[in-house]
């Protein structure tokens, strides 16, 4: 990491609602304040500019889909997590094996997610 920038979590939901629940149910379990994308483009920039530890992608992202993203992450090798309300029906085979949460979801499916899935809470 370099000095001066923390490690964050990538939250990438093009639905503003939905990303401030997201942050309030990451802060309500110990993590810091998330970045948040609206768009893959944003995704990738953040990736590119910032020490992301993890990231929550939403799917379907109004006329694209956050699978760009995930192979981003990926190659990075940082872990990340699918949250949908499709299930897994249009999930490439390559990202099949990711976790997918299936909204809606509260804090403690988020929780047991990350616990399972991805960094201990800062």
């Amino acid at each position: 990491m370099s000095a001066g920038v923390e490690a964050t979590i990538l939250v990438v939901e093009d639905e503003s609602i939905l990303a401030m629940l997201l942050e309030d149910f990451l802060l309500e379990l110990g993590h810091r304040a998330p970045t948040i994308a609206c768009t893959v483009c944003q995704a990738l920039e953040t990736l590119a500019a910032r020490d992301v530890r993890f990231a929550i992608l939403d799917i379907n992202l109004g006329g694209e889909t956050s699978f760009p993203v995930a192979d981003r992450l990926d190659a990075l090798g940082i872990p990340y997590i699918f949250t949908t309300g499709y299930g897994a029906a249009g999930v490439p085979e390559r990202l099949r094996s990711r976790y997918i949460l299936q909204k809606p979801y509260g804090a403690d499916d988020l929780r047991r997610a990350i616990a399972a899935h991805g960094p201990v809470a800062n």
